[in-house]
Formats: C-alpha cells, structure tokens, sequence
C-alpha cells in the first residue's frame, strides 16, 4: 500500500514530521517499509527557458538551442525533435547526475559544438517511457524554480505493509484515523453530503441470489450520471496516481482508481449507453465468458457472483469490469456502481481465474458497510466536479448489513494480556478516538466496534487495540521464569512412530524428498484408484487428481534423477496418500524406492541391480523399529498390480497387511521411461499398522547371555517348485522357539536329481540354550521334530 504526504494531510492535519509519522506508523502495527522522494533525484534539475534554437553546423538532427536557467545562459546541443524557441524545458546542469543512467553529466563538444548542460525527457528522469522528445513544461512555470515543483511531482511515497485484519488501512483514510487516534493530529473528513439530483433513478437494479446466498451481494447503490464528458483527469490526480505506480487513463477511471486508494472503497463506471437492459446481481452460468478489462477472456463457473445485463455477465463482482461495458472518451451517460461483495466468494473466484486486482485485494479483506452510501454521495461529487453532467437518484437495492454484536472488556484483561494498566478515562479516550461506542464502566464495558473494523470480535482484540494506541515500546519488559517442566509427553504415540521410522529410513541410505499431494489421473489409475479423486482447482492440468499412493511422485523423482546421470540411489517420504474425497479418508503412509545397483562400483566384488529381496529386508527393518517383530511376519505373494508378478510380495501379520514390497511393473517403468532401470519399492501405511502395546511389562535386558556353545545342522528338503521358501522356514522356527535361534536358507536347487517340478531348499540351524550344553539326544529330537514340521506344513521329505 502506497500514499504520498500530501495525500495524508488531505485526511490529518498534523505538524508532525515525516520522520515521527513513519515511526508512529511502525509502533501502531502498520509496518513503514520505505520512504521515497521522486523529487529527491531531481534536486539539480530546474525550469529553463529557451530564448533561441538553430540548426547544428555540423549535424542535420541536432539543434543548438540557448538555454536561460537560474545559473545563467548555456548553449545546448539538443536531439530532440520538438527543441524549439519559446518553450520551457527541464534543464539538467553539469554535475547534475541523470536518474535513468547514473551517469553524471559533463561539458562535452558535439560535432564540434561545445555544449553545457542537458534538456531532459520523460525517460531520463525516470518518469515515463516517453523518450521521443523533451519534456515541455506549462507556460506557468518560472525559469529557475525546480523541476519536481514545476513538474507536479507529489511525495515523499510512504510504503507501509499491512496485515490481512486491517482492511480499513488499505485506505489512506484508515491510516489517518490510526494517526488521529494516536495524538498526531485531527482527521478531517470528506464532504459526503447528498448530491443534489435532477431526477427519478434511471435504471433498475435486481438482487437474483438463491435463498440462503443473499451474502453474496447483500448491497447495491447505482447511480445514473448524464452528460459528462471523458477527458484526462487534472493533473493533481494523475501526479497522484502515477506516484503510486497507476497509470492515469481517463477522468472517469482515475476517479474510480483514487477512490480505492483514498477511501478503500472500490467502486466502477459502467458506459450507460453500452449497458443492454436493467441490472442484475446473479451467479454465473456455468460456461458464460466474460472479456475484462485487462484484455483476457474468463470461462465462468456457477456459484462466482457477476453483474450482468440482457446480453449476460458485464463485470467479475468485486474484481474487474468487462470490455463491453468500459468507458471511453466518446461516453456521455456513466452508471455509477457502489457495492458490497462477500469475502470468500470474492477470494475464491479471484484464486480461481488467476486474476490479481486492487478491488480484489480490498473486498476479499472485508470494506466498510457504513461508507457505501456516503461513497456514493462522494464519487458522484467528484465526477461531476471534474467531468460535468447531473445526477439521477441513486437506486439503492439490498440494505447495508447490520452493525456488530458488542463486545464485553473487561479491564483487568488489559493487565493481565497485556502487562499494561491503563486509567479508565484514557480507554474511554483511545476507544472512541478510533470510533468505538462504549457503555459501562470504569471496569466493564460493552464495546460496539465501528463498521469499518470486521476483525474486533474478542475481548483479546480490544486489548491489542489498547496496547498498540499505548505504543508497544512502551510496555514494560517482564523476564518470563519457567516455574516448572514439561509434565507430560509433547508429542502424540503417532507422532513419535513417525519421527523414528522417518530416521530409521534414512539410516538405511534412503535420502526425504517432500512431493505434491497431487498426481496425473492416469497415475492415480494405475497405482489403484479406478476413478481418480479429480481436484475442482488443480494446480495445473496435470497435476489434478490426489494420490493413491505415494510412489508415483517417487518413481517420478527418480525418473529425473536417471536423466540428469544419477544412475543409483535411494528415496523416501512419508505423507498422506487418500482414499477417498471426504475429509478422513486418507491414511499416513510411507513408501520408498531404490534404484540402479545395489552398492557402487568395487574392485573386489561384482556389482549387482537391485532387487526385491533388497525391498523386503529395508521394510522389514522399518517395521522392526515400530514394533513389529519380523519373526511374526508372513510373506505373501499377492502384491498390488503396479508390482512385477513374481517379484513382489505382502508382509502380513495374520490377515492384517503390513506392507507391499518388490520390483516394479514393467508397463509402470515404460511409463516413466525406466524401462531400462531397475526400480524396487516397498510402502506401508503407519495408521493401521497394530499399534505397541502400552501397559507396563517387565523389562527384558537388551541383551540375552548366551554362554553356552551353539550347534548349528544343516538340512535339505526337497519340496514342490510351488513352495515358498518363507513357509519352510516358517514352520522350521516354530518348533522350538527356545532352542532354535536363527533359521536361514543358503542354497537352491532344481535340477534332475530331485525330480520334475520340485527342488531343494537348503537351511541352516543353529540352536542353542541359554541355561545348559545341550547333549546329542537332545539335539537329535529337535531335528526329528524339524523334519515332520517340515512334512506336516509344505510335504518335504529329506533329499537323499
């Protein structure tokens, strides 16, 4: 938000300086985040006069032109083609330093000419883009008097950053009443008395919400003007604009520009003669267009609130106008609009067409119900001042929104929130100041907050009003004593799995990558949703669908890596994937992918590509560190279908699944160009694994003492080609759990030594007890008991 000092003082009568009014600003909340003096650069500069311009002796496009300044007369060498006699120009001296260029300037010779000094164009003074001639100043102007006098230059600019709640001081008005209240002066108001009118309302304005949405547009005020005329606006208006950075165009819409600024009150100018019909306030049909101002045409979606007429929709509410209905200089008969546009809506139309507008800024933050007549009143006023004409009656539908609940302070909260005591006269003073009715006292009040202040809604919101109008530097510092520690745990149960198994992850080589929530649809078919969960406001045309899973943005990540030559590596995330459109229906999950060789180039050993073995040890070991024994885990193979057949598996417990591991699926890797990649994954959702058990239980030391010898036995069994391995060893540990320590297979075979259509698993046992030696009876009953487990649970029969 940009004004000038002048402008402020339209609104305070201050003698404050610059100085102690930017600083206030700061303490009242309302950020000063520069100052700047267009005028400041132009110091040397000065009115200067040019009594003579003759043709270059040299040069067929340069002049020579005799300039009188306040530091007597110069000849000028000038390329300009309007240098003539009798103008005034803006005269640069030598020294002086050109704003555009940074260059200082010097007395040169040109073509042999010597020549002092410089006659400056719009664009070397950082004024405008106009550089085809020099800047030709009123006849008004004195020779000698300085360049931004003569110029109309306004300043100093005061920049300040606002924050969203404070909708009234997007108006240099609002920023006054701050300054007001704060003992910097008296605010002055504008003259909002009614205009006198030459007759009867000219046009109808219709209200067409469904029941229940009056909200969109609760308020409406239309006013016909006739007979104006739409020329440049004067030049205090336009060196106002254009020292906040707006173009001036034309009187009508640098009166509608000023007004945004001046009273935060958006308003716009329809050209009557272009509108079809009455007014009507109505949602937009879905597919309606509308061409706006800024020369882009926006497809519609029901539910965005548009003023229209017979032809269909002629302006966004409360963000832009249309092309058909703008005003030009050949407009005679204006339609005057003042309205009220709901925030949300406004917000979300706005985000939805991408369309970024000061009107947007203002209406989406929430405006002042109480200024919408009196505005009307104002800019009527204005219109007629600068462009002429009358006025018709206003034609006023909906009403103005009622007044806010009050509000009840009580003044032991401003102690006790705020560190500060403040007399019961001097909040009455600093309430009403910044328009707030007050009744009660001098402990409690009930506090009604003026129309312009939406965002007073608490008693902790008066408290901030009275401790900022205090000054915030002068609160006193207290040193906040911790009096006791954290009594309980910060964290949530879920929390802290997540925080583990996110280090754990990492700890196996896996490096985090954060990704969109947001996938292709044909993505989100493939990893599992038959009917992608479609955006209504994605953030681009592809990413418009919510994952089902999250390795598709993983597989992704590493489909970028292998093009930019990282040939192996490792990723992880842990986030949500979504299994439905309503709120809830979502889980945390954590998915991770390894890709390229299992370990880099060696000169001992032979590297190898990952593998789905790598898949399932790495998800093992994440579900180990939440608690889930790998013991108890069972392997099937029925992994979901963007997994290779075969090379893939689940990790259960009983029914319940646990996690999906494995080589990828070939059509998945040509979709990402990796056909010639391998890509392993595992994924897990952390909401539904079981979760620890919480009741105490004794202890068990971390490490059980084993001090007795082990015995290890070799056995191969022969079994279909069908049978899994896992189930082998399976019912092998659960002999004897006691006893039997470890469980490994270290060889496969088929071949024709065990037969068509069966092969030999070979695994390694060690057993051992904890208390004991234990004897060769005992040794050959629990292989006895090995071999009819063996038996009873896959068939096997010892190999011969």
């Amino acid at each position: 938000m940009k004004f000038t000092l002048p402008w402020l003082e339209e609104h305070l009568e201050t003698e404050a300086s610059l100085e102690v009014l930017a600083d206030r600003l700061t303490m009242l909340g309302i950020e000063v985040e520069g100052i700047s003096d267009p005028g400041a650069d132009l110091a040397a500069f000065s009115v200067g006069y040019v009594r003579e311009a003759r043709q270059h002796p040299n040069a067929d496009r340069l002049r020579l032109c005799t300039v009188e300044t306040k530091h007597g007369t110069f000849d000028v060498v000038c390329g300009a083609p309007n240098a003539r006699a009798g103008i005034k120009v803006v005269f640069a001296p030598e020294g002086a330093v050109i704003p555009v260029s940074g260059e200082v300037l010097k007395k040169v010779v040109i073509r042999g000419v010597p020549s002092v000094g410089m006659l400056c164009s719009a664009r070397e003074l950082k004024l405008g883009d106009d550089h085809t001639g020099i800047i030709e100043l009123p006849e008004t102007a004195e020779v000698g008097e300085p360049a931004a006098k003569a110029l109309g230059l306004e300043g100093p600019v005061i920049e300040v950053k606002l924050t969203p709640d404070r909708s009234d001081c997007f108006g240099v008005v609002g920023i006054a009443r701050d300054l007001a209240a704060a003992g910097l002066g008296r605010l002055k108001t504008r003259n909002f008395a009614p205009v006198p009118s030459r007759g009867p309302a000219g046009i109808r304005i219709d209200l067409a919400f469904p029941k229940g949405e009056e909200n969109a547009c609760p308020l409406f005020v239309g006013r016909m003007i006739r007979g104006v005329r739409n020329g440049p606006s004067p030049a205090w208006l336009q060196n106002r604009l254009k020292a906040i950075g707006l173009r001036p165009i034309s009187a009508l819409v640098d009166i509608t520009n000023y007004l945004t600024f001046d009273l935060c009150r958006p308003l716009h100018v329809f050209d009557a003669a272009k509108v079809q019909g009455d007014i009507t306030l109505r949602f937009a049909r879905l597919g309606e267009e509308l061409l706006a101002l800024d020369g882009r045409t926006y497809r519609l979606d029901d539910g965005m609130t548009v003023i229209a007429d017979e032809s269909g929709p002629i302006s966004l509410g409360g963000i832009m106008g249309g092309e058909s209905t703008a005003v030009d200089e050949d407009t005679t008969d204006v339609l005057l609009e003042v309205a009220l546009f709901d925030p949300l809506r406004t917000a979300a139309t706005g985000r939805r067409l991408g369309i970024e507008s000061d009107a947007r800024t203002r209406f989406e933050r929430g405006l002042d119900p109480g200024l919408v007549l009196p505005a009307t009143e104002y800019a009527t006023r204005l219109i007629l001042e600068l462009c002429g004409g009358e006025a018709d009656e206003p034609f006023v539908a909906g009403s103005v929104p009622g007044r806010a609940a009050p509000v009840r302070f009580r003044r032991s909260r401003l102690a006790r929130l705020a560190g500060i005591d403040l007399e019961p006269a001097e909040i009455e003073r600093i309430l009403r100041s910044l328009g707030f009715t007050l009744e009660g006292g001098p402990a409690e009040w009930q506090v009604t907050p003026p129309s312009w202040r939406h965002d007073i809604s608490t008693e902790a919101c008066i408290v901030e009003e009275l401790a900022r109008l205090h000054g915030y530097d002068r609160i006193p510092p207290v040193p906040v004593t911790r009096t006791e520690a954290v009594g309980q745990a910060v964290l949530t149960a879920e929390q802290r799995r997540r925080m583990v198994v996110r280090r754990a992850v990492a700890a196996m080589g896996y490096a985090e990558a954060v990704t969109w929530s947001f996938v292709p649809p044909e993505q989100a078919m493939l990893f599992g949703h038959e009917q992608p969960i479609l955006k209504r406001n994605p953030l681009n045309a592809e990413l418009s669908a919510m994952r089902p899973s999250l390795l598709p943005n993983l597989v992704a990540a590493v489909a970028r890596n292998v093009a930019r030559k990282h040939e192996a590596g490792a990723l992880f995330e842990l986030g949500p994937r979504f299994l439905g459109p309503m709120p809830g229906e979502q889980v945390m999950a954590l998915a991770a992918v390894r890709f390229g060789a299992a370990e880099p180039r060696h000169w001992a050993q032979r590297t190898r590509p990952v593998d789905a073995i790598d898949a399932k040890g790495d998800a093992l070991a994440a579900l180990a560190v939440l608690g889930i024994k790998p013991d108890s885990v069972q392997v099937t193979t029925d992994a979901p279908a963007w997994y290779h057949p075969g090379r893939s598996g689940c990790l259960r417990q009983g029914r319940a699944l646990l996690a999906t591991f494995g080589e990828l699926h070939p059509r998945v890797l040509k979709m990402f160009d990796l056909a010639a990649v391998p890509v392993v994954a595992f994924e897990l959702d952390l909401d539904t694994l079981p979760k620890p058990k919480t009741r105490a239980t004794r202890a068990k030391p971390a490490l059980e003492p084993l001090p007795y010898p082990p015995v290890d036995r070799d056995f191969a069994f022969v079994v279909d080609a069908s049978v899994p391995a896992g189930k082998l060893l399976d019912a092998v540990r659960g002999v004897d759990r006691r006893l039997i320590r470890d469980v490994r297979l270290f060889d496969v075979y088929a071949g024709p030594n065990v037969g068509e259509g069966r092969k030999s698993l070979a695994i390694a046992v060690r057993l051992q007890a904890n208390d004991r030696t234990l004897t060769e009876e005992e040794i050959e009953a629990v292989a006895g008991r090995i071999v009819a487990a063996a038996e009873k649970a896959t068939g096997a029969s010892l190999r011969q």
